[in-house]
């Protein structure tokens, strides 16, 4: 067998292998969460090649089989963006302002609008919740109807702006209110979206600073009353997240991206700067991090995931990079892409989530970041394995196959970035734009 490898492999690409095998004979092959990456890497000066037409047909496949598998009616509302019709609608938005696509433009327009009516007809959930409830609906609604030239926009924005209040209350949401999904890091999300993509304040900067002020205290006073080593603090369900999902990592980019609210409250962000850097000292010497606060100082962190991670929290150390100019964060998304390279091919299946396409957006964040074409081949490697046999034999079906964060929804929103990867930006959570 050894010598039928060699054959095949070179010897860096067989010891990984073995190294995988060896370990998962002594875990329970099972019991491993990704599939072995046996891709070479890029070799400098190699051409590129991307076949977009290729790209092209399988969005269209994809997008076929959504379209027939995934119908946009009241029972599928449940789960907002995150799980949905309301992502599958922001899929046929994201579709639809890509420019090599540009000659359907209308018809994914009109899909999205159609994928968005249920939710708008019966709650998603939780009103004030971005990416399970009604808030995120708001959202895409407003930018639907804009891009369509339909008034009830200003209906939709109405809605989103509405539900304002309800986040400057202290006590709002005792599970923990100031994470991505359900809580304020989630809202400002939001409100940062609309207003890029309508070229148009939502909230005025005070208004948006209001709910930072709330965020930070919280924070601090989570910090203050379980002595955490930091100076901010969250908890979702009484676990420390430091992920993207329901963590800190989120928390702390948003914070940083709000138009002048480090200059606003300098007080604050003295604080946030030291809890990134606290963050960022957590990172292991592979390159991911802890699940959580607990998980600190394990030997192991086994979760190569978007939701919880290397994946997600790149983010915060690309934001960070580029608002402070500090080196130390640039070379944290190094190793971050490190670990998913090694590690990213998961076994889940394709979604942004807990899937290979949200790996995948990590090389396309660091392509951006750094204009290394080793960063494209490998985006690339990792849309070209979602194809191979072994991925749709032995992958896992996710509960929500076809929606936006766990399912092939959120594919196609990737594959569409490597049309034009200078472009390229994992759904919410842009880095790159100056608000």
């Amino acid at each position: 067998m050894y010598k039928s490898l060699c054959k095949v492999f070179s010897l860096q690409t067989l010891g990984r292998f073995l190294s995988y095998t060896s370990n998962a004979s002594s875990v329970g092959f099972k019991m491993v969460r990704y599939f072995p990456n046996l891709y070479e890497d890029y070799k400098p000066g190699v051409d590129l090649n991307i076949d977009k037409e290729e790209l092209i047909n399988q969005i269209n496949e994809y997008v076929n089989n959504i379209s027939k598998r995934l119908q946009p009616t009241r029972k599928n509302v449940d789960g907002g963006l995150y799980v949905g019709v309301t992502g599958v609608s922001f899929m046929f938005y994201y579709l639809s302002k890509n420019s090599l696509l540009s000659e359907h433009k209308r018809n994914y327009l009109d899909k999205g609008l159609e994928y968005i009516k249920p939710a708008l007809e019966i709650s998603a959930g939780d009103k004030t919740s971005f990416l399970l409830g009604d808030a995120g609906t708001y959202a895409l609604a407003a930018i639907l109807y804009k891009e369509l030239g339909n008034e009830h926009y200003t209906e939709m924005i109405g809605a989103f702006r509405s539900l304002y209040s309800l986040y400057l209350n202290p006590k709002f949401l005792k599970c923990g209110g100031d994470e991505f999904f359900v809580g304020r890091a989630g809202f400002l999300a939001g409100a940062l979206w609309i207003s890029r993509e309508l070229q148009s304040q939502v909230f005025t900067n005070e208004e948006l600073y209001k709910i930072c002020d709330i965020m930070v205290v919280s924070g601090r006073d989570y910090s203050n009353k379980h002595k955490s080593p930091c100076p901010l603090m969250y908890h979702y369900y009484n676990t420390e997240y430091l992920g993207a999902a329901h963590g800190i990592s989120f928390i702390l980019q948003i914070l940083l991206t709000i138009p002048g609210y480090l200059e606003y409250n300098k007080v604050a962000a003295k604080d946030i700067k030291a809890t990134v850097d606290f963050i960022a000292s957590l990172q292991t010497e592979e390159g991911n991090w802890p699940c959580c606060m607990e998980e600190i100082g394990l030997s192991d962190h086994k979760l190569v995931h978007w939701c919880h991670g290397a994946p997600g929290t790149v983010y915060l150390m690309a934001k960070a990079y580029l608002v402070f100019k500090d080196d130390r964060f640039y070379h944290a998304c190094l190793r971050a892409g490190e670990v998913v390279w090694r590690k990213g091919l998961l076994r889940k299946g394709p979604g942004i989530c807990h899937g290979v396409a949200g790996n995948g957006y990590v090389f396309l964040l660091l392509y951006r970041i750094t204009g290394d074409k080793k960063y494209l081949h490998r985006a690339k490697l990792f849309a070209d394995f979602m194809n191979t046999d072994e991925f749709l034999r032995d992958a896992r079906l996710p509960d929500n196959p076809e929606s936006l964060y766990e399912g092939t929804a959120g594919t196609v929103c990737y594959l569409a970035d490597l049309l034009v990867p200078e472009k390229a930006e994992f759904p919410f959570q842009d880095v790159f734009s100056i608000y």
